[in-house]
């Protein structure tokens, strides 16, 4: 009898919803449905250093908003749970424990302080940096006496000294890669949360995952992935890498030259339908020479070997032209529907009223007064945005660090976004008119506009990112 096809998707809730998140899920999505199989989401969660407050639920939104509903998940519960890894660190530690008791895993004690000075060592000599195996041969007694000290410790994967990994990639065929590029991985860090390795390896196993469909940039990772299947005597999932989507240069796609969070494309008004339409075209063809299906059309003549391993060029121009054919699709009914929940919902001009009502005397001023509310780019002809005393680069390098900064700002909200602002004004010396104006004008379009914090607030994160970025790659600064 053959084997039940399981998938997964498994994001980090380290920031926005990634467009390549739902690339991925979508291919994962459609396999799990040509064969009759399952879709699993499970929430990585144990680097904890770098999770967001509200990330997974806006992960959780915009794979729904799209239409890539899931058998089991964190929210809706399944045979393998729990879903979020976080809530499996007892599992994790009974699994490393076993690894410790079969001899291929072994603990650590080396400190933060000599593995700083054996890289900063092996740098200066040109030799790749990796852990030397000091513990590695330590006597049981000796391991005995530090851990009944206390003394803090991980756990590492004990690679084996010479030979091979190999693998087979549905796409690429057999991998083969020399154990010496492989580390004497960390499995379990001294806060008792495992590493990605650990996690991914446990939880596939134990969640019966048949096929691993993934990111290409996971290749590297996937020798010490199956070295752990080995060292736990248990069979390996199939692994198949999707190519990377790329910008037009070829590069990964990067916030810095393609909006990548799925909440912008939502916020700036691209149909789910096209999205979900657009991704199935990145590597993989329909056939026929046909570009425009539906989710369920993909799925009937799914077929991961059709997916080709050049790296597929996410074309803002091209996504806007099939949203375009999708807009004209609608029926009346929904077209109007659209504009009135998505774009003009009660709930957000409720939110807008007392930024506005003050400021109008007859309703006709509302579009041109307030369309930067709405409006996607903007268009600064006859703005005179670099103020007096400042040339382009200490502009140009403000608004940059400015960005930066809210990329990292999850609490969206006009008091955490004024602080942010005033920080950053006084951290680079600028005055507040010439900051706060230039903000204002290339966020808003406008020298007069409602409270500049609580209209970025309205505005929203994803928008405001979006503008300043493309004002910057503007040419508008030389």
């Amino acid at each position: 009898m053959s084997r039940e096809v399981r998938v997964r998707i498994a994001p980090s809730p380290t920031g926005d919803p990634h467009v390549g998140t739902a690339y991925t899920a979508l291919f994962n999505y459609a396999f799990a449905r040509k064969n009759k199989g399952k879709f699993v989401l499970r929430i990585e969660d144990t680097d904890q250093t770098r999770a967001k407050s509200g990330s997974e639920a806006m992960i959780l939104s915009s794979l729904k908003w799209l239409g890539l509903n899931w058998d089991e998940g964190p929210d809706v519960g399944g045979p393998f749970g729990p879903y979020r890894q976080s809530e499996r660190l007892v599992i994790y530690k009974e699994y490393s424990q076993k690894l410790v008791a079969n001899g291929t895993a072994y603990h650590c004690f080396c400190t933060a302080e000599r593995l700083d000075g054996l890289r900063a060592k092996q740098k200066e000599e040109g030799l790749t940096t990796r852990y030397d195996g000091h513990c590695r041969t330590l006597s049981p007694e000796i391991v005995t006496q530090k851990l009944e000290a206390a003394e803090p410790n991980v756990i590492r994967l004990k690679v084996p000294a010479s030979g091979t990994v190999k693998f087979e990639d549905l796409l690429r065929g057999e991998l083969e890669f020399d154990v010496d590029r492989v580390d004497d991985q960390v499995l379990m860090k001294t806060d008792g949360f495992p590493t990605y390795h650990l996690a991914n390896v446990v939880d596939d196993y134990l969640m019966k995952i048949s096929h691993v469909i993934r990111a290409e940039e996971w290749i590297s990772s996937t020798p010490k992935h199956v070295l752990l299947y080995q060292a736990f005597g248990w069979e390996a999932p199939v692994f198949c890498h999707l190519p990377l989507l790329r910008n037009a240069d070829k590069s990964k796609i990067s916030k810095r030259k393609n909006p990548v969070s799925l909440a912008y494309y939502k916020r700036a008004g691209i149909l789910p339908t096209t999205l979900v339409n657009y991704l199935g075209m990145m590597g993989w063809s329909f056939g026929d020479d046909k570009e425009i299906f539906s989710l369920d059309e993909m799925i009937e003549v799914f077929d991961l070997k059709k997916i080709s391993l050049g790296g597929p060029v996410f074309d803002l121009a091209k996504l806007t032209w099939l949203n375009q054919h999708y807009i004209q699709k609608l029926s009346p009914e929904n077209f109007v529907d659209y504009i009135r929940d998505e774009i003009f919902s009660k709930d957000y001009l409720l939110s807008l009223r007392p930024l506005l009502q003050d400021r109008m005397s007859r309703f006709e001023q509302f579009v041109d007064n307030f369309s930067f509310f709405f409006n996607g780019p903007l268009h600064y002809q006859g703005l005179e945005i670099l103020p007096k005393g400042k040339d382009a680069a200490a502009m140009g390098a403000m608004l940059s660090d400015l960005v930066e900064k809210l990329d990292d700002l999850y609490e969206w909200n006009h008091t955490a976004i004024h602080d942010l602002l005033n920080a950053h004004r006084e951290a680079i010396a600028w005055k507040p008119k010439d900051y706060f104006m230039t903000v204002r004008l290339v966020t808003t379009g406008r020298k007069d506009s409602p409270p500049l914090a609580e209209s970025l607030e309205q505005i929203g994160r994803e928008m405001v990112r979006f503008r300043i970025r493309n004002y910057l790659d503007s040419g508008l600064l030389k």
